[in-house]
């Protein structure tokens, strides 16, 4: 099997360790800097491709590879609706999932306004609507702090969320083709002198995620037609509010997390091009995307599970 990874950074430690072991089972990894995609036609197609990453050359460059008949984990169009945290949160309430209450607005500046109303309670958290690195992502418990805000965005596009209590830690849930991995990390939005502990004690792991979390994890990646995503959710013992999906993260430090990903991509590729362009690997919902061309691809064998021969 040939598996491509659209990434600039092949060394991230996820991809790494699963191209590590990909290559020791004797399949072939390639990698594709979106910032240098190679020449069209200059080469035969991998059978899968594996986005990590979010940036437009890299959508453009997945589109692509689908418009020729490759399959793509995740979509293209499923990674992109994942940047517009306004469409984010209408398909997650659309769905029926407890999505925190999100509200648009064309800058902070607009929220102040809306906020010396008395039309916005405060606090706030504050997020680029487009997510992306270094994004604004901020409390904002005052006007004083809205005002900063807009004086340091101005004109950034942005969504609004209630500022909801919490024990100032995150549940950080990852799923790779239905297997779950978690932890707890400290909110950046908790307050800096914030001491205490998650709830439930330190210890996090798959065993102890309560059933209904887990079955709201693999609920989003249906929803969100994604096999590899982050679900961010309130820590406490309240009913889950999911304040965030993430398309293919990093998922640092989980055992068991790249054999899930070599898994996949072997899975994925044994499987051969979606029957749609474009469309999700077997077993998830189409995303909305953009029309696609059918064009030429390498073939597949019929069999090809973790042991399966490479070419």
């Amino acid at each position: 099997m040939r598996i491509g990874l659209i990434t600039p950074a092949p060394d991230h430690p996820l991809l790494a360790a699963a191209g590590a072991l990909l290559t020791a089972l004797g399949h072939r990894v390639e990698a594709l800097d979106p910032a240098d995609p190679p020449a069209a036609g200059a080469g035969p197609l991998a059978d899968v491709y594996l986005l990590k990453a979010r940036t437009p050359a890299a959508l453009a460059l997945a589109r692509t590879l689908e418009e020729s008949g490759a399959p793509v984990v995740n979509t293209a169009a499923a990674t992109e609706l994942c940047q517009d945290r306004t469409a984010m949160a209408d398909l997650a309430r659309r769905a029926g999932l407890p999505f925190a209450p999100t509200r648009t607005a064309d800058g902070p500046a607009e929220l102040l306004a809306l906020a010396e109303a008395g039309g916005l309670a405060l606090p706030l958290v504050v997020k680029s609507r487009h997510s992306r690195r270094h994004d604004l992502v901020a409390r904002a418990d005052d006007l004083a702090g809205l005002r900063a805000l807009a004086e340091q965005w101005p004109g950034e596009p942005v969504v609004a969320q209630p500022y909801l209590p919490s024990t100032g830690w995150d549940q950080k849930l990852w799923v790779v083709d239905g297997r779950l991995f978690c932890t707890r990390r400290r909110s950046e939005l908790a307050d800096p002198g914030h001491t205490g502990a998650p709830h439930g004690g330190g210890g996090f792991g798959p065993a102890d995620l309560p059933a209904g979390r887990a079955r709201l994890a693999l609920r989003v990646g249906e929803v969100f037609g994604l096999d590899v995503y982050g679900v961010d959710l309130l820590d406490g013992p309240d009913e889950p509010v999911v304040v965030d999906v993430n398309a293919f993260p990093g998922i640092r430090g989980q055992a068991g997390a790249p054999e899930a990903l070599a898994a996949l991509a072997l899975r994925v590729a044994a499987a051969g091009p979606p029957s749609l362009p474009g469309s999700p690997s077997p077993g998830r919902p189409s995303v909305p995307g953009r029309p696609c061309l059918p064009g030429p691809r390498a073939g597949a064998p019929a069999d090809a599970g973790p042991g399966a021969a490479a070419r």
